[in-house]
């Protein structure tokens, strides 16, 4: 049986920032992610901000070798009947990116096996708690391995499987949902790298073109005002797309079609009652989750894995209080977000009998568990 400090469910961003750094802290990791190698993921605008963490994680450099497709800015018409430009030149931090999500996470599960993580991909991990902390199994293709670990980090995601069977619930301050779908054309005009963002009367778009030539259209609104059969069939969420004033012009002008079916997510804001417990911490997602808008999925998930790695890593070496400042910043970092959602949903006032609007022109009451 082998033996690990720490095992991580997860292998996305937060989990293999989680554990590099606990990899060169000289701790011995498992990294085990279930989702087949390769699947697409959506998450792929990548902030000019967040190049500072990257550098922290020493992957700057291959980062910018990867051919990532480079964003200058964004585009939005929210608030006004006029398209607001924001040009990442006049950024402190140069431009942003679009991420192949695929390429950019197998990148970060390549340099934690640089640094001696036990990477297992497309593995499931189950898990039984004993006195010295978890026994492990492991299955793969129809195998079984089993292994052991002093603590374990549920970076798996919103489910939050494994924090909420220690005990956790979810906190949901919104039933915001996303429909997704990618979009083929033939003639290969659109070079346009910015974020595009409409907002309509029942929610609001988001476009961007992804390094393989596809265009990515997600719809966002509200679980409780959708038609989700009819969005769920490509047509129909294409038909809606046609309704759009900024978004359904460019796709006209560089003759996109669907090229895939649609694809629904939970985009809701969210975090967990508690981070940590016996042996255990939550990071990324399954820690706190954010609306889309904020742009800072991935970049959060790359700051507080190094966060948590450093206070797991204290909690190893017999400090009781780590834990304790690993989720007092991860509530800092909430309460801010949700501050910052009020703001920029605050700026759009062109819908006002709209229950999606009008739910978030105020602040919301404490969030409730589900």
């Amino acid at each position: 049986m082998e033996r690990y400090d720490v095992a991580i469910i997860g292998g996305g961003p937060a989990g293999s920032a989680t554990a590099i750094t606990l990899g060169r802290l000289g701790w011995r990791v498992l990294l085990a992610d279930s989702a087949p190698v390769g699947r697409f993921r959506v998450g792929e605008g990548f902030p000019p901000a967040a190049r500072s963490l990257l550098n922290d994680l020493g992957l700057l450099d291959g980062f910018l070798a990867a051919g990532h497709r480079t964003s200058h800015g964004n585009v939005s018409l929210w608030g006004s009947d006029e398209p607001h430009m924001d040009d990442f030149i006049f950024h402190t931090h140069g431009q942003g990116y679009q991420l192949d999500r695929a390429a950019f996470d197998s990148q970060l599960r390549a340099a934690a096996r640089q640094v001696g993580v036990s990477v297992r991909e497309s593995t499931r991990l189950s898990q039984t708690a004993d006195e010295d902390g978890f026994h492990l199994r492991l299955a793969h293709d129809g195998y079984e391995h089993l292994a052991h670990s002093r603590w374990l980090i549920d970076a798996g995601g919103r489910p939050a499987v494994f924090a909420r069977q220690q005990g956790a619930q979810r906190m949901e301050n919104d039933r915001l949902v996303a429909f997704y779908l990618l979009l083929h054309s033939s003639q290969g005009t659109d070079q346009d790298g910015r974020t595009l963002v409409e907002a309509v009367e029942s929610g609001w778009w988001y476009s961007v073109l992804l390094p393989s030539g596809e265009r990515l259209v997600t719809y966002l609104s509200d679980l409780d005002l959708l038609d989700r059969q009819r969005l769920l069939n490509s047509e129909g969420l294409w038909q809606q797309l046609a309704q759009t004033r900024l978004l359904s012009p460019l796709c006209q002008t560089h003759g996109y079609r669907p090229g895939t079916s649609v694809h629904g997510m939970d985009a809701s804001s969210g975090r967990l009652s508690v981070f940590h417990g016996s042996r255990w911490a939550a990071v990324g997602d399954a820690a706190l989750s954010f609306d889309p808008l904020s742009s800072q999925g991935i970049a959060t998930a790359l700051y507080c894995g190094q966060h948590c790695a450093r206070a797991v890593h204290e909690a190893l070496q017999g400090d009781p209080e780590a834990l304790a400042g690993y989720a007092d910043l991860l509530t800092r970092i909430y309460t801010a977000y949700l501050d910052n959602r009020q703001q920029f949903y605050g700026m759009e006032k062109r819908w006002g009998e709209s229950t999606f609007w009008n739910r978030r022109q105020v602040r919301e009451t404490p969030s409730q568990p589900r």
